[in-house]
């Protein structure tokens, strides 16, 4: 299910933010960002980092991951690869300019994929979702930090006018849960394996899916 989100709106958008992400959005998003990367080390291994962003979280991830960081936007990508050459990431192998909906690695190429508040910022979230689930191996984790919409009142009725507004800025704020539970339907190999809220405020949540039957041990 395609929707209004434009790639080069994207792209414009995170071209804008890469001078101030760290700045605006490392504390708020730091609670979420570390749930994840202590849910990826769970199961450890060659983790594929999508919407890498400026790197920000490259440097909490144990040495003993191997580390693929991939982004639409080259700028923010630049500050990643500052980061990596600062802080010494030999356990990073590469950052790449790479479309989330077009992943340019094999079936079964990963232990993990980690996706930060990634899924409300791309045209086509199901297809994405369908890549991640194509190079992930089986036993393997997708983690995923993400906004997700309010089913109704007030805060929908604010996410619903604010729409228009944040698209120019890079993401939807209306995605509903009814979604992902649509796709994983749809994708017999994943099982949902956690959804637990995050901060601020318990609007965002962190979502384990695990492939194949493996996974079912880690639920």
């Amino acid at each position: 299910m395609a929707d209004s989100l434009d790639r080069n709106a994207v792209e414009k958008a995170y071209a804008r933010w890469a001078p101030v992400y760290d700045l605006v959005f490392g504390k708020v998003f730091e609670a979420g960002r570390k749930a994840s990367i202590a849910a990826a080390e769970r199961v450890g291994g060659r983790i594929l980092e999508v919407g890498v962003g400026t790197g920000i979280s490259l440097p909490d991830y144990a040495r003993s991951n191997r580390l693929v960081g991939i982004d639409i936007s080259a700028p923010m990508l630049r500050k990643a690869q500052e980061r990596v050459v600062l802080h010494g990431l030999s356990n990073v192998d590469a950052l790449a300019v790479m479309d989330a909906k077009h992943l340019a690695f094999p079936d079964n190429a990963f232990d993990v994929i980690v996706a930060q508040y990634v899924i409300t910022a791309v045209p086509d979230p199901e297809a994405t979702l369908d890549e991640f689930a194509r190079v992930l191996k089986p036993g393997g984790e997708i983690i995923l930090v993400n906004h997700i919409g309010a089913e109704g009142g007030a805060r929908k009725a604010f996410e619903l006018a604010f729409a228009p507004v944040a698209r120019r800025l890079g993401w939807r704020p209306e995605f509903p849960w009814a979604r992902l539970t649509a796709w994983k339907e749809r994708v017999p190999q994943i099982q949902l394996l956690e959804r637990r809220p995050m901060p601020p405020l318990g609007h965002f949540s962190l979502v384990r899916y695990g492939k194949g039957s493996a996974a079912l041990a880690g639920a």
